[in-house]
């Protein structure tokens, strides 16, 4: 059974950074395309960032530059460096795993909110 655990979340000023970790448990980690998807009240979960297992990585244009997504097969976890926070950037960040080598799996989510 996968479990994935976010942890990172919390407030932040427009201009600060987070960093969000996830921390995965059983299977074959490092062949795992994962990625952070993001949600508000009201809307659909949005894909932020993707790593695939060569390590390629990509990125939803509003993030581009400010965002970074890797990965630590070792420990077997997944993090995502946010600069240059925006208020539009407020949101519950979840983990995933992609359905590929096995089903797709989300964690619980860790709030992020940008504000003054």
């Amino acid at each position: 059974q996968v479990q994935l655990v976010e942890s990172g979340g919390g407030l932040a000023q427009p201009g600060g950074s987070l960093r969000l970790s996830c921390a995965a448990s059983g299977g074959s980690f490092s062949a795992w395309t994962m990625g952070w998807y993001r949600q508000i009240p009201g809307k659909q979960r949005d894909l932020v960032a993707r790593i695939f297992r060569s390590g390629t990585t990509y990125y939803t244009d509003s993030v581009k530059g400010r965002f970074t997504i890797s990965r630590d097969n070792a420990q077997k976890m997944v993090f995502l460096q946010m600069n240059n926070l925006k208020p539009e950037d407020t949101a519950v960040y979840y983990c995933n795993k992609a359905p590929d080598f096995g089903p797709e799996y989300w964690g619980r989510g860790t709030q992020v909110t940008v504000s003054s």
